[in-house]
């Protein structure tokens, strides 16, 4: 045998070893085999393509990179394992420029791995479109895994309020909770919540055909579509619900940090600023350094933004601040979230002025000129300064004449004292929306307070405007015209008289009423004045069918003890506790060191003689000091109970 075909033989047994290692998922063995071959002939690109597939299996990316580096000879054949390469190691732009590299035609494995980096790179356009491509042109089992992608990409586009939804499929559960996200995203939380349920009950379905998984792998795999839920649930207000949901699921052993984080975020919302210690392990939780790559920006500048009002309330303003300049280089667009709560810190450090002053540079910022000055407004309140607070709500533009901005304003007035400004802010805004041309439909609240505030301050012609707006949308409602024809009745009497013959008579308003069962139902009682008497006169017998008296109850004597004597003296001592009273003998504690104890044979009597911790200082009282009055005890013993005298037993 010459050495050629020996080398042909080794090689092809070591293809076969190569194939068996494969089969079998030995890949680290397989490795070697494809080593040994290219050991043999360098120029083997099966055998060189077999050892780049085993170290991606081995998840040695690196290496992959490296090996494809050295022989670029290969690398239009392998352009999809080096941009997987890449993207495993979260180099996104290296990947893309990968494949872009790419001479060829893409196959779809490379058109669905660009699809896949162009969504991490948050460019959800072009991998919707690629995914649309996809879908057309492909024919095979993996349908599902693609819309599921497809849906995923429409979460995140802007034109999703175009989009027919009841188009979109529901099954398997992974498209109905794409579905529910799409929901999210347009704040159709309502039927966001009912998608939820439906696809957990889907995913329920799929798991429990499989026997063998237990009851806590499938809460597991449940916990991404509660944690939503509980999303839901916290944008619908339901506090309560989201708060257990978020905890139970916690609890569990989840796998994915950034479903933890997540849920810990939201939790951290829930208590703003209670359970501050509690809050701050899970914001650990949420500040994980491998959710860079695991969640979207959007997730985590808000997280971000999160830690910094945790900050704030925890009293570390120092660490918030640092918190806040990394928000700033990052997140351009959450400035003014920052500024503010550096004006809090500002605030809390009792420096008012200087926090006014930096959100008065803030609000030159067009998009959230009304939020910062809402903030500032509220600044100059808890100064103390309303003159200062109304003067910043009355120059907003558009903005000042918004119903809550008046009803601010009139109530910012009325508490300075100054009914006419308060009046003013009325007129003005009437006339506002008369030179808009607004709907009184959208208004209506607004008339309603704005006639209200005019009647009681003595302006009806003002009311009246107010009232005429709010009836040209409800022309149905009788009390709005009868506040009407209240208002012009003071200055305008043949206006009032023409909408009064618009009300309904009392005719009209008694049909269908029967006064006698209502007389029946509902007696008047009538207050007798005191000078009235009923018509009996005083020579009258009244019977007892005129009328009961009313009987008089007579307070009934306290019980006297048995033995009572009234003409013994009561013990003064009677409402003081026993062991307060001068007769009490208190009990023998044998842990009491200050008794003393008479020698073997020493009688009771003979001890206490021998005591001199009980004698008392008898010397004389000084001649200007009466002595106290003593209470005699000689009949004392009737009021109370006998005491236990050991009786004397006789001798055995």
């Amino acid at each position: 045998m010459t050495e050629k075909k020996a080398k042909e033989k080794t090689i092809f047994t070591q293809y076969a070893e190569l194939q068996k290692f494969s089969q079998n998922e030995e890949y680290e063995r397989a490795l070697k085999a494809a080593n040994k071959i290219l050991g043999l002939d360098s120029h083997e690109f099966l055998a060189f393509h077999s050892k780049i597939v085993c170290l991606i299996e081995l998840s040695r990316f690196e290496e992959v990179i490296t090996q494809i580096n050295k022989n670029p000879e290969y690398l239009q054949n392998l352009i999809f394992e080096k941009a997987y390469s890449f993207y495993r190691l979260n180099k996104l732009q290296d990947a893309l420029a990968t494949i872009n590299k790419s001479e060829d035609e893409v196959d779809y494995r490379v058109s669905e791995l660009k699809a896949q980096i162009h969504y991490r790179l948050e460019e959800y356009k072009e991998a919707h479109s690629i995914y649309q491509s996809i879908i057309k042109n492909t024919d095979d089992e993996y349908e599902e895994e693609r819309l599921t992608n497809l849906y995923a990409t429409m979460v995140y586009l802007d034109d999703n309020e175009k989009v027919d939804l009841d188009e979109l499929k529901e099954s398997p559960y992974e498209l109905c909770y794409n579905k529910a996200c799409m929901l999210i995203a347009m704040e159709n939380y309502t039927e966001a919540e009912k998608k939820l349920k439906q696809c957990e009950k889907l995913c329920r379905e799929k798991l429990e055909e499989d026997e063998d998984v237990a009851e806590e792998d499938v809460d597991i795999e449940l916990a991404l579509i509660r944690i939503q839920l509980a999303f839901v649930y916290q944008k619908q207000g339901r506090i309560k619900e989201a708060q257990s949901l978020y905890s139970a699921n916690l609890k569990l052993k989840l796998g994915d940090v950034a479903l933890q984080a997540v849920a810990s975020n939201n939790v951290v919302c829930i208590n703003k600023d209670q359970n501050l210690f509690d809050s701050k392990k899970k914001m650990k939780v949420a500040l994980n350094e491998a959710l860079v790559h695991k969640l979207p920006s959007l997730q985590r500048k808000y997280i971000a933004l999160n830690n910094a009002i945790l900050n704030y309330y925890i009293n570390q303003p120092d660490q918030c601040e640092k918190i806040c300049k990394t928000i700033e280089s990052t997140w351009s667009n959450l400035l003014t979230s920052v500024n503010v709560i550096r004006a809090l810190n500002l605030v809390k450090a009792d420096k008012i002025v200087e926090a006014i002053e930096l959100l008065k540079k803030e609000a030159k910022n067009e998009t959230s000129e009304l939020y910062v000055d809402l903030c500032i407004t509220q600044f100059h309140l808890m100064k103390g300064s309303k003159v200062e607070a109304c003067r910043v709500l009355e120059n907003l533009g558009k903005d000042t004449y918004k119903p809550g901005i008046v009803g601010a304003l009139t109530t910012l007035y009325l508490a300075i004292g100054d009914e006419a400004a308060a009046l003013k802010v009325f007129e003005k805004s009437v006339e506002f929306y008369k030179k808009q041309k607004m709907k009184s439909g959208d208004l209506s609240t607004f008339w309603r307070q704005a006639a209200d505030f005019h009647i009681r301050n003595g302006h009806p012609q003002v009311a009246a405007n107010s009232l005429e707006e709010l009836l040209a949308s409800n022309k149905d409602d009788k009390k709005i015209r009868a506040q009407l024809v209240l208002a012009c009745s003071q200055f305008d009497t043949q206006k009032a008289f023409k909408l009064s013959s618009e009300l309904p008579t009392i005719e009209e308003l008694s049909k269908g009423i029967d006064i006698d069962n209502i007389q029946t139902l509902a007696p008047v009682h009538f207050k007798k004045s005191p000078g009235v008497r009923n018509d009996s006169t005083p020579s009258t017998p009244r019977s007892d069918s005129d009328g009961k008296r009313k009987r008089k109850h007579k307070k009934r004597k306290g019980k006297l003890p048995k033995n009572y004597d009234s003409t013994v003296q009561p013990d003064p001592e009677r409402w003081l506790p026993k062991h307060e009273r001068i007769g009490f003998k208190k009990k023998r504690d044998r842990r009491n060191k200050e008794v003393i104890k008479g020698s073997q044979g020493t009688s009771h009597g003979q001890s206490e003689q021998y005591d001199f911790s009980k004698k008392v200082d008898e010397t004389p009282e000084s001649p200007g000091v009466e002595p106290s009055p003593k209470v005699s005890h000689s009949k004392q013993s009737q009021h109370q109970k006998k005491s236990n005298q050991k009786k004397k037993g006789k001798r055995r």
